[in-house]
């Protein structure tokens, strides 16, 4: 079984305007951390994803997208 999960943080964060630096700092994260979870390259805790969602006001489902091939 191949597991993915994609997530649309980075259209979420440019649509509402705002810049990885104070996404990451509202989030009390680095930087770093946002750059990797919009490229796919780093997948949240749940407590961090749920703040993600919460910054949105979008359910997590709506921000991360569990995709799976068997």
């Amino acid at each position: 079984m191949r597991e993915h999960v994609m997530n649309s943080v980075w259209q979420l964060r440019k649509e509402k305007g705002v810049t990885q630096e104070a996404f990451a700092e509202d989030l009390g994260v680095s930087r770093q951390t946002v750059i990797a979870i919009e490229k796919g390259n780093y997948i949240p805790s749940l407590l961090l994803g749920l703040k993600i969602a919460r910054f949105f006001k979008k359910p997590v489902e709506k921000v991360f997208i569990y995709t799976y091939e068997k």
